[in-house]
């Protein structure tokens, strides 16, 4: 039931042929990253994912994480096998090695992470909000800062936390009530609530370091006044050691449709006099800071769309070729399994092509974000940052909605067994619900897509990355066989309508952006398939140049397979989208608010 084998072979293809490893490990601070390393780290990595977290998936979805008087203990298990995975340094792979960390690039610490998440979203939430404080804290803490939290959040000895949302402010950060008073010392008193807090309270270390968006005194009104602070459970002493208890409590614990063995807590700052903090970076500026780690954490719930998609696949699989149900629609004389039936082919094709092309879109984002911080050269710096903004809306947006579609058909294909919970396919979909939701939902992020990352600078990226697409476009064109005209098909018609769709936006977004907006969403989902479209066609290319060179894996052709049936039956869906966005906005306005019901 908790079964998971990561695919390490995949996630070589992709590291390797698709996203630049070779590339990445010619960055500074990279050299040593040699693919016979990377595999064996993604070797040790799915083993530990497999034997150790999977295990604890199930039991601990049907547990729970458990609050009582302020604090919540974790499922069985939980808690060893933290100790276990801090142990290993798997919560130091990427951080700083000027604080304990291993120093290892992003292309290498994605494919980790998507096994922590497939082998057990809940129990990865934890690593993720840490890793996210700790890159905060790295960018725009004091040297004091970085001294007294940053050698055991990296080790793993502390965890940390994101406290952004509150009862009166969820999207709209402007309404943050939370404060913050100065103190003779230096510190400051803390006081309100924040809600949706993951791991705010949990019994697997000895200290959580908050970090808390609150209000100074004399702060302007909106976002233009929010400062961050960081805030322990317990204060830490001069010599490291542990203090008192801070006034910093979980109130309750959420009852939420999935992640149940992750406790989302309500947190009160300052019921009993005032919890202590300290500023991070300059006042009023909180939220660029914070930024740091949303930008991070929405990356990484990307990542979970591609884990859960994984984990659903591997089980409706599995399920597939076990289960015996009905004779072959052409004739037979017992009871197939059911992957033999068609229906249920295109069900798993579906899962399994899409799943592959999220994998490979997120890999290259991740190199293409090492670029971004370790190139040598400026412009390359700048290119690289810009393709991974406009990029990131797209892995958070795309991938989770696409993972929702991925859970459902695994639910699917088991048939009625999938909607009983011990057959465990219905916990993916539950999973899978919220990550459109957290992070800013896939809305916001569409907004930010063709706001803030096309509009803005009149399509300038997108016009790269669409140049980018029809060079794979042009040497997919060129191969020989039908797969390939098929695809080279499908893939040139998804760039049109991607091409027609963002020149639409561009030019109507500064006149009539309502109707833009209306289209948004769809734009996004545009994207993700003809950038998912076209990482398939490299991957294809990439798998012929193998099959050319005599390597007679069957790992290549059905790459090559998988990549024609992604043209067959998403990429024919881009110039649909494209008619919706560009059409579709006067219809969407045109009944009242008062007539809507």
């Amino acid at each position: 039931m908790s079964h998971y084998i990561a695919p390490v072979k995949d996630m070589l293809f992709v590291v390797n042929e698709l996203a630049g490893l070779d590339q990445v490990g010619r960055l500074p601070g990279c050299e040593e990253v040699t693919p016979d390393l990377v595999e064996a780290i993604l070797d040790e990595a799915g083993r530990f994912a497999g034997e150790v977290l999977a295990p604890l998936n199930f039991s601990g979805d049907r547990e729970g994480a458990r609050w009582h008087d302020r604090q919540v203990a974790m499922p069985a298990g939980f808690k060893a096998a933290y100790t276990q995975f801090a142990e290993s340094g798997w919560t130091a792979l990427g951080c700083d090695p000027e604080f304990g960390g291993q120093g290892l690039p992003q292309l290498v610490s994605a494919p980790v992470r998507e096994m922590w998440k497939s082998a057990n979203m809940a129990f990865s939430l934890c690593p993720m909000l840490t890793n996210g404080a700790i890159e905060a804290l790295e960018i725009a803490g004091s040297a004091e800062q970085k001294r007294m939290y940053l050698p055991k959040m990296v080790s793993g000895e502390w965890t940390g936390t994101m406290n952004l949302t509150e009862p009166q402010a969820g999207s709209d950060l402007a309404a943050i009530r939370s404060r913050a008073e100065p103190q003779a010392d230096g510190t400051y008193k803390i006081f309100g609530q924040k809600i949706f807090i993951t791991y705010g309270e949990h019994d697997m270390v000895d200290n959580i370091i908050h970090l808390v968006l609150a209000r100074l005194p004399d702060a302007p009104e909106g976002v233009k006044g929010i400062s961050l602070f960081v805030v322990p459970k317990y204060i830490v002493n001069a010599d490291g050691s542990l203090g008192d208890r801070n006034d910093a409590y979980c109130v309750s614990i959420e009852h939420k449709l999935g992640i149940h063995a992750s406790p989302t807590c309500v947190m009160a700052f300052g019921d009993n006099g005032g919890a202590v903090g300290t500023l991070v970076g300059k006042p009023n500026e909180g939220l660029k800071t914070m930024f740091i780690m949303m930008n991070a954490a929405r990356y990484a719930v990307g990542l979970e769309g591609l884990a859960l998609s994984e984990r659903a696949y591997q089980k409706a699989l599995g399920y597939a070729r076990e289960r015996i149900q009905s004779r072959a629609i052409e004739g037979s004389p017992v009871p197939v399994a059911i992957v033999h039936h068609p229906d249920i082919r295109r069900m798993l094709m579906l899962m399994k092509s899409q799943t592959e092309a999220m994998r490979a879109l997120a890999y290259v984002v991740a190199a293409a974000q090492d670029a971004a911080t370790r190139h040598g050269e400026e412009a390359e710096r700048r290119r690289n940052q810009a393709f991974v903004d406009l990029m990131i809306p797209v892995v958070k947006g795309w991938l989770t909605e696409t993972s929702n579609e991925v859970a459902y058909l695994g639910v699917q294909v088991h048939g009625g067994m999938g909607f009983i919970e011990e057959t465990g396919a219905a916990q993916h979909m539950r999973d899978a619900r919220i990550t459109t939701i957290y992070e800013g939902t896939t809305g916001i992020q569409a907004n930010d897509l063709i706001g803030r990352k096309i509009a803005r600078e009149g399509g300038a990226t997108l016009k790269a990355v669409i140049d980018l697409m029809r060079q794979t476009l042009a040497e997919t064109g060129r191969q020989d066989g039908a797969e390939f005209k098929a695809l080279a098909a499908t893939l040139g018609e998804g760039i049109d309508a991607l091409a027609a769709a963002g020149d639409y936006l561009v030019a109507q977004y500064g006149t009539d952006v309502r109707a833009v907006a209306a289209g948004a969403v769809p734009f996004l989902r545009l994207m993700g398939i003809v950038a998912g479209g076209w990482m398939m066609a490299r991957a294809a290319l990439a798998a012929q140049a193998k099959v050319a060179g005599g390597d007679g894996d069957p790992f290549f052709p059905a790459k090559i397979a998988t990549a024609r049936f992604y043209g067959d039956h998403l990429l024919v869906q881009a110039q649909g989208l494209a008619r919706e966005i560009i059409h579709g906005g006067v219809s969407t306005l045109a009944v009242p608010e008062e007539m809507l019901g």
